[in-house]
Order: C-alpha cells, then structure tokens, then sequence
C-alpha cells in the first residue's frame, strides 16, 4: 500500500484531489490544510478532513475539531494511530442544513479504507458546527 504522507507536495498537488472532488488537490484542499482558505461549507470542511486523514496532517485534523469536542490528546492519539488505516475513496451520501448561511450542518458520507491491510468501511453521519465563523467538526455516529 502507498503510504501518502511520503509523496513529494507538488506530485500532490497536481493529482486528483483524494475527496473526489474532481478538482485538483491544488484547487481544492490544499489551500484549506495550509490555511490559505476556509471551507465556506460543512460538507467542504467534511471533505478536507477526509483528505487530511489520507495525507496524514494530524495538526488540521485537530484544529477543525470544535472545541467543545475536542479531547485532551487528541494529537496524540491521532499520531499514534493514523499510520494504521490507508484511505481510499470517499462517497457523500448527503448533506442537511451546513450551507454558506447556516451555523450547523450534517454530512453523510462512506469512506472506504484498509486497517492493517483489511478493507473497511466506515459510514458516518457527521455533525458540524461553526465556531468563530469558522466551520468545525462537532461529532459523528458511525
């Protein structure tokens, strides 16, 4: 399996961005993982942490969990584990409310990965929230 976090930064941003976006990773999360943009939508923000994941930045992944929710340790526990699970597509089921306008939202989506080489499946219904105007991750039940 290839592990992402080793690819050169300007073969990643010419590919395909990994939320299956269509666009470019250049074009689409990159900008919001080096705080160049913010995500105007809760579904945006979904598909950044997802590419966040599969590129193993463990500082975004902290900084767009909401405060409320946010555990001590959280970055630890994400380096600890984050090297175990290779990511590899990402499907939107559907989003509720999370607009440009809106405080909260809600995405649904499947994410298809390998943990120590076996295939998984996690389908989550994702809640988000903005907190200083910025959207945030709140929880999610798989």
């Amino acid at each position: 399996m290839t592990d992402h976090a080793s690819s050169p930064v300007r073969t990643r941003a010419e590919s395909l961005c990994p939320c299956k976006s269509g666009e470019s990773y250049y074009t689409c999360c990159m900008p919001l993982h080096y705080q160049k943009a913010q995500p105007d939508t809760a579904e945006e923000l979904m598909r950044s942490r997802y590419s966040a994941y599969f590129f193993r930045l463990t500082d975004y992944l902290v900084e767009t969990t909401h405060p409320s929710t946010r555990e001590p340790g959280l970055k630890d526990e994400l380096e600890k584990t984050i090297h175990d699970i290779n990511w590899k597509f990402l499907t939107i089921v559907g989003t509720s409310k999370g607009g440009k306008n809106d405080k909260v939202g809600k995405v649904e989506f499947i994410a298809d990965c390998y943990v120590d080489g076996e295939p998984h499946e996690l389908h989550e219904r994702a809640r988000f929230r903005r907190y200083k105007g910025a959207w945030k991750y709140l929880a999610g039940k798989a």
